[in-house]
């Protein structure tokens, strides 16, 4: 009876996830010209593309380095062959089955089962991994937000601008505290982890820079990588289906405020989906057996 209650509420979650997938989708086609869009998707410069999905694998290598440092920490060795082929097995977990464990629950299940590494240390190296990340998109937003001219009074202020110089000088210091206190193991690592979370972040801007390239979009750049950080941050919520929809309205409604082109935007978020989707479908192809006996 239990089964079939967690069976339920993992179709419940799903059917919730692609009712608010829907709804943000709606409303984001609602908002924009999309006979513009379709102009626009139309002049795509493919090739373009190449080098930025090129840029998007170089950045999901960048940080499953990154959690395998933190394996290193509680005493797991694996290689980095075994622990990119477990990442992408996650990535495709994460995105294609989204009412399922998830691809960090599954990757912890698999590395319990097979190196009986304890569950509470292997949540503790995916929880620090997505708190990693999260670390580099605020910095490098405090950055950002301190070059962008956005429209909003507010942000045009001393206080704000001071807010902003204080997030880049103490982000870093108060993430450090966080792993002195709640994640102690891990900090031998400390360094070398967050460099890898600003390569991989960076490569991601690179990439989005390709994708905006493609769509012919050569002003404002530095708006939209601001608005793409932000709807990285809302993606990462649980609400919709991989971010989709989530992401775009972030677009479309940072568009007046960053003086950024809305079609354009929802096309580069698209863009963006498409390529973390193919990357991520990869990870069907993987063999799970060769993984549990290698």
């Amino acid at each position: 009876m239990s089964f079939i209650n967690k069976l339920n509420k993992k179709t419940l979650k799903t059917v919730l996830k692609l009712i608010l997938t829907g709804l943000a989708m709606y409303l984001v086609f609602r908002k924009i010209d999309t006979a513009q869009l379709w102009e626009i998707t139309k002049s795509i410069r493919w090739f373009w593309l190449i080098p930025a999905v090129l840029m998007f694998v170089l950045s999901k290598v960048f940080t499953a380095l990154r959690l395998n440092l933190y394996f290193r920490n509680i005493g797991l060795e694996i290689s980095e062959k075994l622990n990119f082929r477990l990442y992408l097995v996650g990535m495709f977990y994460n995105l294609f089955l989204p009412g399922g464990i998830g691809g960090d629950g599954y990757k912890v299940y698999l590395l319990n089962k097979q190196y009986k590494t304890s569950v509470k240390s292997l949540i503790q190296s995916a929880l620090l991994d997505r708190l990693g990340g999260l670390v580099s998109i605020v910095f490098l937003l405090f950055g950002l937000f301190l070059i962008v001219d956005v429209k909003l009074e507010f942000l045009e202020s001393v206080l704000w601008n001071g807010l902003m110089i204080a997030g880049l000088v103490l982000t870093i210091p108060a993430f450090w505290l966080v792993q002195k206190f709640f994640f102690k193991d891990f900090l031998p690592s400390f360094w070398p982890a967050n460099a890898w979370s600003m390569a991989g972040q960076l490569a991601q801007l690179i990439c989005a820079w390709l994708i905006l390239q493609s769509l012919g979009v050569t002003e404002n750049i530095l708006a939209y990588q601001l608005v793409f950080l932000l709807s990285s941050i809302v993606a990462v919520l649980p609400l919709t289906i991989g971010g989709v929809g989530a992401r775009e309205l972030v677009f479309v409604y940072a568009h007046a405020y960053a003086g950024i082109d809305e079609a354009a935007a929802v096309a580069f978020s698209l863009l963006f989906f498409l390529i973390s989707a193919a990357a991520s479908l990869v990870g069907a192809l993987v063999k799970i057996d060769f993984i549990e006996k290698s």
